[in-house]
């Protein structure tokens, strides 16, 4: 069961970063190619989860991909802001 609940959570994160994609396809901006990425390194997080089995998260490798995923969303909300004033 926590297989396909992982799955799931990994498809999801996927098409997440495929909306984002889309997004910053049409626009430009490059937050939304920075969200993308970074749902993109959830969803590979997820899947190193589900492939390792190791579900404490703080001593799995998992979590330097999501320090990664959430460090490049809060660098791109700072260029963001930075840029716009």
């Amino acid at each position: 069961m926590m297989y396909f609940l992982g799955g799931a959570i990994a498809c999801g994160l996927f098409v997440a970063a495929l909306f984002f994609l889309r997004f910053w396809r049409r626009t430009g901006d490059g937050l939304f190619l920075a969200f993308s990425v970074a749902f993109g390194l959830m969803g590979v997080a997820q899947i190193v989860i589900a492939a390792i089995n190791i579900y404490f998260e703080d001593s799995s490798p998992a979590y330097l991909i999501r320090l990664a995923a959430f460090a490049l969303i809060m660098v791109a909300i700072g260029r963001k802001n930075r840029k716009s004033t």
